[in-house]
Order: C-alpha cells, then sequence, then structure tokens
C-alpha cells in the first residue's frame, strides 16, 4: 500500500501542478507558442484535459474503442480553467479509487497495468508543466519529489521517444546541467 501511496501522492502532485499553471493563464496567453511546437497554450491544456478525460473510462474497462471519438476536438470551450479543474477531479477520483491501480487497462500499444499508466500520466503532467510555464512565464521547476519520480519514470525509454514523431529529437544539455535539465534535453526540449 505504501508504493500505492507515493503512487497516489505524486499524481496528485503533479495534477496539481499543472493546474497552477493553467490558472495562471493570462486571458491573452491562450494563443502563446509552447515548447512543444505544434501546440499553443490552449493546444497544450486542451492536450491534458483529454488526457485526464480517458483516465475513468480506462480504468472503468472501456477500450479505446469503445470510447472513440468521444474527447476529440477542443473540450476547453468557453471556461477553459473549469474545463481543465473538472478532468483533473475526475481523473484524481478515479486513480484513488479501491483496487483502481491494480487493475490492467488498454492502451493504444494493449494491455497496461495501471499503476504503469498513472506512474507515465504523472510524467507527462510534469513534463508538460514545463512547456506551459515556459509558454506563459512562469517557475518552471518542478518540486524535487516529481523531477526524481518522472526521471525514473522516464530515464528507461526517453532516448526512444523522438521516434514516435511526439518529442523532438535530443538536444545536447547544457555544460553542467542537473538531472532535469538532462532529462528534458533528451525529450528534445532547451532547458
Amino acid at each position: 500500500m505504501a508504493a500505492d501511496g507515493n503512487v497516489l501522492e505524486r499524481h496528485a502532485e503533479a495534477l496539481d501542478l499543472f493546474g497552477e499553471r493553467v490558472h495562471a493563464v493570462g486571458a491573452r496567453q491562450w494563443q502563446q507558442p509552447t515548447p512543444c511546437t505544434d501546440w499553443n497554450v490552449r493546444e497544450l491544456v486542451n492536450h491534458l484535459v483529454v488526457e485526464q478525460m480517458w483516465v475513468p473510462p480506462l480504468l472503468e474497462g472501456r477500450s479505446i474503442d469503445e470510447v472513440g471519438d468521444a474527447f476529440d476536438g477542443d473540450r476547453l470551450g468557453s471556461r477553459p480553467k473549469a474545463a481543465w479543474d473538472k478532468a483533473a477531479a475526475a481523473a484524481r477520483d478515479a486513480f484513488a479509487a479501491p483496487g483502481a491501480l491494480d487493475r490492467t487497462v488498454e492502451l493504444s500499444y494493449g494491455p497496461t497495468p495501471a499503476r504503469a499508466y498513472c506512474s507515465q500520466m504523472i510524467a507527462d503532467l510534469v513534463v508538460h508543466s514545463w512547456d506551459l510555464a515556459r509558454a506563459i512565464g512562469a517557475d518552471d521547476r518542478p518540486p524535487q519529489s516529481l523531477i526524481a519520480f518522472t526521471a525514473r519514470e522516464m530515464e528507461p525509454y526517453a532516448a526512444d521517444l523522438s521516434g514516435t514523431g511526439l518529442f523532438a529529437e535530443p538536444r545536447k544539455p547544457p555544460p553542467g546541467a542537473d538531472a532535469w535539465e538532462r532529462l528534458l534535453a533528451r525529450l528534445g526540449r532547451q532547458p
């Protein structure tokens, strides 16, 4: 149970971190570019909202095909911050439900333990929190607990991510880079 607590704590912490960044977005910043060159601020936040919306049905045992295109398109509407809050709360509750981390979910690449899915979601939230912070000029340094968790989660496969087309080619980290800056560089980001 201690391991579950740690994963759930990090998940809640990562949701809160991204949520703080969402709530810091100014009215004129939604169209700002982000380090994710394909997305502006609104598109990045929409991406994370949609990711959170997938959590409850996947943990309930629904397949990607069953959910279909239910979450396609702009899910932010006229109240993007409220859309984030609602989706984040639903994801938090779904992962925290009794036994949820012991389930198996069907992801695009096959059956995956829910605990591993939650860990991937944490890492994604942390990296995209950096992207969002950079785009809006907010503090872009995550807490050490999330840096350590994300590095442990992503290190085994970080070098392969650029081949997916979802990440830029790895960059050379700056001289004297710390663990977080080295990970960002491996993920194609300029720390």
